[in-house]
């Protein structure tokens, strides 16, 4: 039990199921199914792109454009899905190509940053003011509405299975596929030996920008789902929806207990810091608070979850100096 309760992931759980009751308390329409589905649904893309950051901050990295990569893929599904119509096989093909297309976003930050070293903080700001600029050439800024996208494909976003919308199935399967890849499989432990010591990883034989360059292109992957996951559940586009949304997916992955300088971060902490994000919002929204303080308490997250991180890791090194003076 003592080595559950010194687990990241409990302290998070536990501030979850605290906020949860407190909301219970104010507004008993907090905890009933159909709000907690909502609530899981309306921040499937938030968990699918912190999910894929998880992996980019174990390595130490940061990925400041995954969404301007999600609001391109949307763009582009926008545009295809009216060439190519509603038919099933139309609608696959579609989504195959948003995938490829955040894929290859990825790719090239995988490559500016693993090849030519450029510091991922500058790559990636420089990476999502191009693609920004790009998205919003080709779709002029102008808002995708329902009436324009195939029938087909609004029936795809309605779609539940037992009652819960296929939108979360997505986000679920991503992460648990997410998990298993960081826990059981070969490139996860490289990701993980990498993120905590780079030189000690490149002694052991890990090629670390074949590392590198796989978990942004995975990052970049996920931000081609995740534009799917939006298309769906707005059933429209804004190109400039995404505006500031990476600092909620950074906030959601800290708050979940990832190291920002690196090395540690799990699936399960990130997942809980994702739902505590969207409790808060769901908490803000039912006590008729202004949305625009979101952005204030996302700020403050980011800064208290630092700062906790920084003054822990601080704390440990302390205690390691005095153990070797003791010696």
């Amino acid at each position: 039990m003592k080595k559950i309760t010194q687990q990241k992931e409990f302290g998070i759980g536990l501030v979850v199921i605290i906020l949860g009751v407190i909301l219970t308390v104010m507004s008993p329409a907090f905890f009933t199914t159909g709000n907690i589905l909502d609530i899981l649904k309306a921040n499937s893309v938030l968990g699918i792109l912190a999910v894929g950051m998880t992996l980019v901050i174990i390595t130490g990295g940061i990925d400041n454009s995954v969404a301007a990569m999600t609001a391109a893929v949307t763009v582009v599904i926008s545009k295809l899905v009216v060439v190519m119509g509603s038919g099933t096989l139309s609608l696959l093909t579609v989504f195959v190509i948003a995938i490829l297309v955040g894929a290859c976003f990825g790719l090239i930050n995988g490559i500016l940053i693993a090849v030519t070293k450029i510091p991922p903080i500058v790559t990636s700001l420089g990476t999502m003011t191009i693609i920004s600029g790009i998205t919003l050439y080709i779709s002029n800024g102008e808002y995708v509405n329902s009436s324009m996208l195939p029938a087909k494909f609004i029936a795809f976003a309605d779609y539940k299975i037992g009652g819960v919308s296929i939108l979360i199935f997505i986000f679920l399967i991503t992460a648990i596929f997410t998990w298993f890849l960081l826990k059981y499989l070969t490139v996860g432990r490289d990701i993980l030996s990498f993120g905590g010591n780079p030189t000690s990883a490149m002694r052991v034989g890990i090629n670390t920008t074949k590392v590198q360059i796989f978990v942004y292109t995975y990052m970049g992957l996920l931000a081609g789902i995740a534009g799917i996951v939006q298309t769906a559940y707005n059933k429209g586009v804004d190109p400039n929806g995404f505006s500031g949304f990476e600092l909620t997916v950074i906030a959601a992955v800290v708050l979940g207990g990832a190291n920002i300088m690196g090395g540690s971060g799990s699936i399960l902490g990130t997942l809980l810091g994702t739902l505590l994000l969207g409790i808060m919002q769901n908490g803000l929204i039912l006590a008729k608070i202004n949305t625009f303080w979101q952005e204030v308490f996302v700020g403050l997250i980011i800064l208290i979850a630092v700062s906790y991180e920084v003054l822990k890791r601080k704390r440990e090194e302390m205690k390691l100096s005095k153990v070797e003076i003791e010696v």
